[in-house]
């Protein structure tokens, strides 16, 4: 839950909203990970393809959580897709940056995992095990035109949601100068 609200976190909500809007349209049906198919989708890929494994680490027996391979956000705009995740527990769904800041890719991320936990020689196994997930949940292979799209409507969402906030703040300041009698503040 949310300390504090910003019209970011707004835009961010719409990106993900329409990055599973298309993720279902690639998919031909809802991806409800709560319910559903979509939820017996995830449960199918957790436990028989991953074995209740973290897809990163191998551990066993925490509380597994859906990872985005390509994140589900701004920065790599991953659909919301079976394709698209994993079984990961809550230390290895930190994703690593870069020393620019940007976040690592699943595959970087999975070898820093790996070296971490002194199991370079799993990186392999790993990697392939995921690869063929992509591969057999039918996450689209979406070309540079495809990608660019995603990209100029998912940017644009974000500052439109952004821009609609702080319009609707000044709109309201209006409206509650015309219409709204102030009472004094008390001086602090």
């Amino acid at each position: 839950m949310a300390i504090y609200n910003t019209s970011s976190d707004a835009s961010n909500t719409a990106v993900r909203a329409f990055l599973t809007k298309v993720g279902e349209f690639y998919l031909g049906r809802s991806f409800n990970t709560g319910s559903g198919k979509g939820k017996k989708d995830w449960l199918r890929i957790r436990d028989e393809v991953f074995n209740a494994k973290c897809a990163y680490c191998g551990i066993i027996g925490e509380a597994l959580q859906i990872e985005h391979l390509l994140m589900f956000n701004r920065s790599e705009y991953g659909l919301h897709h079976p394709g698209n995740i994993v079984p990961c527990c809550k230390a290895c769904n930190k994703r690593e940056r870069n020393e620019d800041k940007s976040y690592t890719n699943w595959e970087e991320h999975l070898f820093i995992v790996c070296e971490r936990k002194g199991e370079s020689n799993l990186f392999k196994a790993r990697k392939i095990k995921i690869e063929r997930s992509i591969a057999n949940e039918g996450y689209p292979n979406l070309d540079k035109k495809e990608q660019h799209a995603i990209r100029v409507i998912a940017n644009s969402l974000y500052e439109n949601i952004k821009s609609e906030s702080s319009k609707s703040l000044e709109l309201y300041k209006q409206l509650d100068e015309a219409f709204v009698e102030h009472k004094k503040k008390p001086n602090k």
